[in-house]
């Protein structure tokens, strides 16, 4: 046999690499950001003071992250710009928000996604039983946080568990809210934020169908995709060691999910 003849115990050419599907992006789940006080309570856990969110910030920072909208980190996944984005998400829509969180996210050069409530306009969270009581943004808070350049999307029109309404009440939540805020803001919003995180296919569908681009979640279990984006949510008893575990725990999910 020549030298150049192969043989037959040669080993094979290594198989082209697979490429990987992309990571599930880490989104941060943030609500109310406003001062505490004696009288203050916080049974959701849905308040963080704003010092901690610029402690969230400066950890981020610190770590070679940076904070986006759910949008701009779609987009710049999108685009294969996406590697050091993390999606900061503030759900429900409070007043604080223009207070407290928009003045911090500008100072650090960050955007975020605000999901709000068209049929509570300057209203409260009521679905709350236990309180504490917090206003919502009115129309004109809802045009003022978009105009400071930050993402408006949709948490439905009264904040239900869409799995246990109707057919007609989840469209309305679905596509009324989304027109709503399409004559609130001048554009109709890409993304949708379940209340409670709560879905299942049927609620998914309608979504879909209603034109969002996307739609996040907290954790929606085995559902995956654009419109069952999982959430990271974040409290007030978060500092830099929790905010590492639920990052790397974060990771150890989605890239368990990934290899299954």
């Amino acid at each position: 046999m020549s030298a150049d003849t192969a043989s037959p115990s040669a080993p094979c050419a290594p198989a082209a690499r697979r490429t990987p599907r992309p990571r599930t992006p880490w989104v941060l789940m943030y609500h109310s950001v406003t001062e505490f006080t004696e009288a203050t309570e916080d049974p959701y856990g849905i308040t963080v003071t704003p010092r901690t969110l610029e402690r969230h910030l400066l950890w981020l920072r610190a770590k070679g992250l940076h904070g986006v909208s759910v949008s701009q980190l779609r987009r710049a996944r999108a685009a294969g710009r996406g590697r050091g984005l993390v999606g900061l998400t503030f759900d429900d829509g409070y007043t604080d928000f223009t207070a407290h969180a928009l003045p911090l996210l500008r100072r650090y050069e960050c955007t975020a996604t605000v999901f709000v409530l068209p049929g509570r306009l300057g209203g409260g969270n009521e679905w709350d039983p236990l309180g504490p009581r917090k206003s919502l943004l009115t129309a004109e808070g809802i045009r003022a946080v978009a105009a400071a350049g930050m993402e408006i999307g949709s948490h439905g029109l009264l904040h239900r568990d869409l799995t246990t309404v109707d057919d007609h009440v989840l469209g309305q939540e679905a596509r009324v809210s989304r027109g709503r805020l399409h004559e609130l803001v001048g554009a109709a919003p890409a993304g949708f934020c379940y209340p409670y995180g709560a879905l299942d296919r049927r609620v998914l569908g309608a979504v879909r169908e209603a034109g969002y681009a996307y739609a996040c979640a907290i954790d929606p279990g085995r559902v995956g995709g654009p419109y069952a984006m999982p959430r990271t949510h974040i409290s007030e008893a978060d500092g830099a060691g929790r905010l590492g575990v639920k990052r790397l725990r974060h990771q150890a999910r989605y890239l368990l999910r990934r290899a299954i």
